[in-house]
This record gives C-alpha cells, structure tokens and sequence, in this order.
C-alpha cells in the first residue's frame, strides 16, 4: 500500500482547515483578514528594501494578489510535507506545525495595531490543524496495519479513512460558506459609500472646484489619460487585505503636541468648508519611466485648517498619520501647514473614495511621495518631532520627508515599437509637485536637448503632458526625456534606485523606423 499521497492529502486537509478556522476567526471586529493576512503583513515587514522595490516594479499594483498567491502555494507545499511527515514519524509533523503557528503568532503580536484579539486567529488555526492532522493520520495508520489482514478489516479501516478525509473536506466547504457571510459587512460598507452624497466645493474665495484648462490635453494618440479614472489609479501600500471601514463609525483623533485634543466624525468632516484640488501622487518605488504615477481630482478638507484648530505647540515638525490597519507615515510639519492643497481627502474623481484607495478619508499632500504622506483609512493625526517618533517605511532605510524629484516619462512611442514613415510624434508626461514644470526637452541617439511644447498644466501640483515632432532616418533610434522644474532644477541624468528616496535618471525609448 502507498501511504505517502495518502498521508500528503491528511496534512492538506489539516492545512486546509486550520486556515479556514483562522478565517473564520479573523472575521470577527477589526479589519478584515485570514491567518495568512496577519502573517504575510509581518512579512512584508521584514523583507529587505531591495526585494520590495523589485517586487512593486515587477508585479506593480497586481503584488497584493500575487503575495496571498504564494502565501497559499506555500502553505499548501509545507501542508503536504508536514502530513508525510507526521506519518512516518508521529508528532514530528504536529511539532513543525505547532512551532511554525507559534512564530505566525508571534509576527502577529509584533504588529502595532494588534491586540490580545489579533492572537485569536492564528491560536484557532494551530488547534484545528493539530486535531485534524491527528485524527487523519491515526485513521490512515489503521488502515495500514490491516491492509495485510484477510479477515475483512482492511475495507472497514480504509472506509474510515476515507469517511474522515470527506468529512473534513464537508467540513472545509461549510466553514468556507461561513466566512464569506460573516464577511457580508464588507457589502454593507459598499452600501453605505453608494449612498454617500458628496458636498460640493465651498463657495468661499480661493475653494472653488478644480476644472481642466484648455490646452491641457494634447491628445496624443497612445498617450495616457490626464485625469487618471480610479479604477486605473496604482495602488501600492502594505494592506494584504484592504480595510473595510464604515463611515458611520469612522472618526479621527488629533493627538500629541497640539494645545487641544480633537475626535471628529466622517458626518462632521463632511460639513467642513470643502476644496477640490488636481493632485498627482507618486509612488517612491517608481522606477524611472514607470507607472506608479496618477493624477486625479481629489475633494477634501485642507489639514492646515484642522491643526489651526488643535493648535500646535512650539517644537512640533512633524505629523505622524496612522491608518487603521498599523500604517504610519511622517509627514513634515511644514507640508501641512504651508499653503499648498494638503487635504482630508473625502472624494476621488467626484465619487467617494474607493475603498481600496482609502475610503472613507484619505491623506493627499502635493510634493511628497505617498510613503510620508498619502495614508490611506487614516484613523490619527499625531503631531510629535522626527527626534522623537519614527514611521513605518523611515524604520526600514527610507528618508524621513520624500519630496518628490522633478521626473518625466515617455509614453509614445512604445519602447521596441515600430513607428511608420515620416515624422514621429514623442509624447507622455513630466512632474515636479508643489514646484511646477517649466520645460521638458528631448534628445535622439544622445545629441543635443531640443524643446518639446508643453502642455498647460492644470496647476503646479499636477503632472503636464508634452510632445514634440520628429524627423528621423531609418533604422532604430532612442529617444530620453528630461524636465525642468521652475525653481530651475534639471532633471538629474544620474542612475539612482528608488531607495531611499526616490529614482533618478533619464527615461529612454528605443523605436525602429521604416
């Protein structure tokens, strides 16, 4: 009799189970998760700078469903090694996943939002694994040790076996059932948001509504939207499972070095003289000429108002943003307070927030990198001292304030395309937040800059679009692009990776003529 496939499907089912039971576990109060979440957002932690900015390059905003991926096939693997395992030789299986649920629960304990209830589902995952596992291979071994016998023991023991691995697999199946009602929350929430009226604009000086200028769109064939739809817009953050936040009972602390404490409500945030503001937002993790760039028309309550409020103390040069899952970002005081369109951002593109972009309030600051600034389901506002307090990503090699560098991109042609006969069109877009771009110039095959025209900008805190016409010879030609900001400031043409704060370089097309 062969045991091991035997043996391998009771650790898959113990695997399977134990997981299920975590996720049922998972989805009581609090954000939404399964064992794997809270295992894999520690992981995502401790993973060097390098490997993260390889993984947001090469999966860009498909790395949330790529990461439970290989959570799952991992799991599944050491599922089946741990089932041959406790088989051929007993509580040896049991221990590895006895010590393993240990370290998954210790990475949970170490998050710092988690609580005496963020134990509850790895502790219930370890237990349903360690019985199931058990009862599986007990059942299996008895029907190995009659298989020999001629006294009809050997169908009745083989039955049980069976009967358990297919009442475990019922088992699985309605426990899977379970979690995806006790998830029907997360309807409930996206109820509430399609109800959601947004307020319009203020009607006070300097708070009307952002609307696109003539002469902002070149309309370049191939060339990206100006005003990124939300379901395009990139999404990198450290959420493995978005937070599904309901608005009734959402509210923001401000705390720390402020003269008065304030709690306020999402119906009192919305009753709040409102701006709406084009804002591009840049990921850090940007590679030069990649896509983790958006511009969109973002609907909030300027920050600097809610601090004047609180009152700030002397010494403060810092905010600390907390989301409600654990995130932390540290933005400069000073970006918050200094005029530019700082928002408690409530709408995106003139619809709430999508939940996977914040819902329902957001931070957007114009010029900073979204890993000092752009915290999304923000929950706290504390105003503290870069001396004193650390954020998530400034723990883990990055810079503390993130200005986002003067950068430009080349959007059409496509690298390795093949342009027609006749004069090419290069086109695509540059960006220099809260400064503005002044010019964007080309070169071909390393010659001299040339002037692109520039499109009008929609302000200075949105990228701009440009284009120029060239004739070339045959035969295959690269094309880099450069942008200059109006403080002066040339992009830089030196190779720098995005850690620790930010990519630097020229972008560079290669396209082949007739």
């Amino acid at each position: 009799m062969r045991t091991r496939p035997w043996a391998a499907l009771a650790g898959a089912l113990a695997g399977g189970l134990g997981g299920i039971g975590g996720g049922l576990a998972a989805a009581g109060p609090g954000p939404p998760g399964t064992p794997g979440t809270p295992v894999g957002s520690p992981g995502i932690d401790v993973v060097p700078p390098g490997i993260k900015d390889w993984a947001a390059s090469w999966f860009g905003t498909a790395d949330k469903a790529g990461l439970p991926a290989c959570i799952a096939s991992g799991v599944l693997g050491l599922s089946l090694a741990v089932g041959v395992l406790e088989h051929r030789r007993p509580f040896r299986g049991r221990l590895v996943v006895f010590v393993l649920g240990l370290l998954g629960a210790l990475a949970v304990a170490a998050r710092p939002q988690s609580s005496t209830m963020s134990l509850v589902a790895p502790g219930v995952a370890i237990l349903v694994a360690l019985v199931v596992l058990a009862a599986l291979t007990r059942l299996l071994r008895r029907w190995q040790d009659t298989v020999h016998i001629d006294d009809g023991g050997a169908p009745p023991a083989r039955r049980r076996f069976l009967q358990g691995a297919g009442g475990a697999l019922v088992v699985a199946a309605a426990s899977g059932t379970a979690a995806v009602a006790v998830r029907s929350s997360q309807g409930t929430v996206a109820r509430l948001r399609s109800a959601i009226v947004l307020p319009a604009p203020s009607e006070q000086p300097g708070r009307a509504g952002s609307v696109v200028p003539p002469g902002a769109d070149l309309g370049v064939p191939g060339m990206g939207d100006l005003v990124t739809p939300a379901d395009s817009f990139y999404r990198i953050d450290t959420a493995l499972v978005v937070p599904v936040v309901d608005p009734v009972r959402w509210s923001l602390r401000v705390t720390g070095l402020v003269e008065r404490e304030l709690e306020l409500t999402f119906a009192e945030l919305l009753e709040e003289p409102m701006i709406e503001r084009h804002i591009t937002l840049a990921c850090v993790s940007n590679t030069v000429g990649g896509n983790l760039t958006g511009n969109a028309r973002w609907l909030g309550w300027p920050v600097r108002e809610l601090l004047a409020r609180a009152g700030v103390r002397a010494g403060a040069d810092m905010v600390l943003s907390r989301s409600v899952d654990g995130f932390t970002a540290g933005t400069p005081l000073e970006a918050l307070t200094d005029g530019r369109d700082a928002l408690l951002a409530v709408g995106m593109n003139g619809a709430p927030l999508p939940v996977e972009h914040g819902f329902p309030v957001r931070l957007v600051v114009p010029g900073l990198y979204g890993y000092v600034s752009a915290t999304k389901w923000v929950s706290e506002l504390r105003v503290t001292r870069f001396a004193d307090e650390k954020a998530y990503w400034s723990t883990r090699g990055w810079s503390e304030r993130g200005p986002v560098k003067t950068s430009s991109r080349i959007d059409v042609p496509r690298d390795r395309a093949r342009v027609p006969a006749g004069e090419v069109t290069v086109g695509g877009v540059a960006w220099a937040q809260h400064r503005g771009v002044a010019a964007v110039e080309v070169r071909v095959d390393g010659g001299a800059w040339q002037p692109a025209d520039l499109a009008r900008a929609i302000s200075a805190d949105t990228w701009c679009q440009y284009s120029v016409g060239l004739r070339l010879d045959a035969g295959s030609h690269t094309v880099q692009v450069r942008a200059t900001d109006r403080t002066g400031d040339v992009q830089s043409d030196a190779e720098v990776a995005p850690a620790p704060d930010g990519a630097e370089g020229l972008h560079p097309v290669t396209f082949t003529g007739p």
